[in-house]
């Protein structure tokens, strides 16, 4: 056989080879975050009784973070309200409510996109528990849509902290995501958040594969 056409096709079988690769290894797992809650120690406390711990209902996929079978009402302006609102643990140094845009058409309030903590200048909220209620100043955002990487993670997709990066959701109604915040850290487990709402645009589904596109 032809030595030409032997090289030939072991560079077609390599070049096929490495787009494979390329693409699953360009594969980020997506979940899906519904409106949630992030207690600080005094405000639980308030909201269910001083010395109040937290019950855990499930791990969540980063580690350490869970998902407790605790829930709150929070009451908007003009008598709107949101019951069964998940807390999420553990206690955090700042109370924060996640909402998505429809949450907050339902509630009349209009969060900002933020990076989770930056709250300063972000619409409050009363939180209602079965003990008490809390009245925010501050502290309810849409969640800027994030992935999560450790150090490896980094790595591997030639990215940094903060770095912006978009994503392409493929499906029926494929799309792209545009600034999509990239942030890293030994604690976190590779994973994509989005919101109810970005969700819905997409037919997205939790654990859905989507790709990372410098």
């Amino acid at each position: 056989m032809d030595p030409k056409f032997i090289q030939s096709i072991v560079e077609d079988v390599v070049k096929n080879y490495m787009k494979i690769r390329e693409t699953v290894n360009n594969k980020i797992p997506i979940a899906i975050s519904n409106r949630h809650v992030h207690l600080c120690k005094q405000d639980l406390n308030m909201l269910f009784g001083e010395g109040y711990t937290l019950t855990k209902m499930k791990d969540l996929s980063q580690p350490g973070q869970f998902a407790a079978q605790e829930t709150v009402t929070l009451a908007g302006s003009k008598g709107r309200v949101k019951t069964g609102v998940r807390i999420l643990g553990p206690e955090r140094s700042k109370t924060q409510v996640e909402i998505s845009r429809t949450d907050g058409f339902e509630l009349d309030i209009m969060p900002p996109v933020r990076d989770s903590g930056d709250l300063a200048g972000s619409p409050g909220i009363v939180i209602v528990g079965p003990k008490g209620a809390i009245t925010l100043k501050e502290g309810v955002i849409c969640a800027w849509r994030h992935i999560h990487m450790n150090p490896e993670d980094a790595l591997h997709f030639g990215v940094t902290d903060k770095q912006y990066v978009k994503i392409k959701v493929p499906g029926d109604r494929e799309l792209i995501f545009d600034r999509v915040l990239v942030r890293v850290s030994n604690q976190y487990s590779l994973e994509m958040h989005v919101d109810i709402d970005e969700a819905n645009a997409g037919f997205i589904k939790n654990n859905d594969l989507v790709d990372l596109i410098i």
